[in-house]
């Protein structure tokens, strides 16, 4: 079951993945890691997880065609 505290860190790294997923990495000014952390709040785990989250948004929008 999930807790208040798991739901509310699973949307933290589902808002930082989509984020990143919008925002083409060469323009990112710096590391990615560093940068969702300090701007999402996130730990490594969690910043390494909405890295995921990136990358399979950009997939389903790459097989979508849009």
């Amino acid at each position: 079951m999930m807790t208040g505290l798991d739901h509310e860190h699973s949307a933290a790294i589902d808002v930082a993945g989509n984020w990143l997923a919008q925002n083409p990495r060469n323009r990112l000014n710096q590391p990615v890691i560093p940068l969702l952390r300090e701007r999402f709040g996130l730990s490594v785990a969690e910043a390494v997880e909405a890295c995921r989250v990136a990358s399979k948004a950009r997939e389903a929008i790459d097989v979508s065609g849009t």
